[in-house]
């Protein structure tokens, strides 16, 4: 059986996964210059991780596989929080961009789990 697309949720979750990636390479262009190929590559792949397999899901035919990617696209966001909570203790974001970043990414992680746990798995 192929997967529903969710149409207006579906919509309106892959805009603010686009507009977190956007936002957190906005926010990364002011990172320390000696922490481009530290904190700021890493940071950044996990926030297009988060989007990117939220696409490739939809594209796979068969629940398990978006289920799977989902899921990758999960683990990603937790990976993205964390970042960003040491790049705010090391004083690269400032404290009202940082809160602003994590409450999308509460946002987005929990539009994902809902989505996650929707998918029946067939075995």
């Amino acid at each position: 059986m192929k997967h529903e697309t969710g149409g207006n949720f579906h919509k309106l979750f892959k805009q603010k996964l686009d507009d977190f990636a956007y936002q957190v390479y906005k926010t990364s262009k002011e990172f320390p210059r000696e922490e481009i190929y530290g904190i700021t590559s890493q940071l950044r792949r996990a926030a297009l991780s988060i989007v990117l397999n939220y696409i490739e899901g939809y594209a796979r035919l068969g629940d398990n596989q978006l289920k799977y990617f989902l899921q990758m696209s999960y683990g990603s966001l937790k990976e993205a929080k964390y970042l960003l909570y040491f790049s705010e203790r090391e004083g690269y974001i400032k404290e009202d961009n940082y809160k602003k970043l994590i409450n999308l990414a509460e946002e987005i992680g929990a539009m994902l789990w809902t989505t996650i746990k929707g998918i029946k798995e067939k075995v």
